[in-house]
């Protein structure tokens, strides 16, 4: 990882992955990019990548509009990604945030499955990774999910929530994404470490 400039941007990688909480990964990208004077900051060049199932909830054209870049969709696409798309996506971030991170996407992390862009990006990815969960309470509860958590958590992620409220099924519990806000500065942290 190169040293950056300290007036240049810093390099976010937004994964976003397929639950209703991936409209919430837009506030997400806009509150990194425009960095705040308040805290003095940095803004940040956020690039998404985002699962086919992600894209089912939000289109990839709301991120394109709101960070400037285009979004990364797909693993054997040669028209619109490289070859090796995620190795250059991997190398670009100096941290890999991934939001929602649903319970699939929790377990290709943890077992290094690697099937499409996101998790093959995750895995070849040497930054900090910051990971915020959205799930239902019963799978947040799960033993597997429960494991896999633990053993990111042993690798070095940091996890920002979930938070306890109304999840989108009707209930409430444990299981919904942290506001954007909360996980923005988490990023933030783990930048300034970096």
């Amino acid at each position: 990882m190169s040293e950056s400039d300290p007036h240049d941007p810093r390099r976010v990688l937004l994964g976003v992955s397929g639950g209703i909480a991936a409209y919430k990964a837009a506030e997400l990208a806009r509150l990194l990019m425009k960095g705040s004077p308040d805290d003095g900051s940095t803004k940040c060049d956020v690039r998404v990548v985002m699962t086919a199932a992600a894209r089912e909830f939000i289109a990839p054209l709301t991120f394109e509009s709101l960070t400037g870049n285009p979004v990364s969709t797909e693993m054997f696409s040669p028209r619109t990604e490289p070859a090796h798309a995620h190795i250059e996506l991997a190398r670009w971030a100096e941290v890999l945030v991934v939001a929602p991170a649903t319970a699939g996407i929790l377990a290709k992390m943890a077992l290094g499955l690697a099937d499409d862009l996101l998790s093959t990006t995750a895995l070849a990815c040497e930054s900090p990774v910051v990971v915020a969960p959205a799930m239902n309470s019963a799978m947040w509860a799960h033993p597997a999910v429960e494991a896999n958590y633990a053993a990111l958590r042993m690798r070095g992620a940091a996890f920002v929530g979930p938070a306890k409220g109304d999840l989108a099924c009707g209930e409430t519990g444990p299981g919904r994404m942290s506001e954007p806000a909360e996980i923005a500065s988490a990023v933030r942290e783990v930048l300034a470490k970096a």
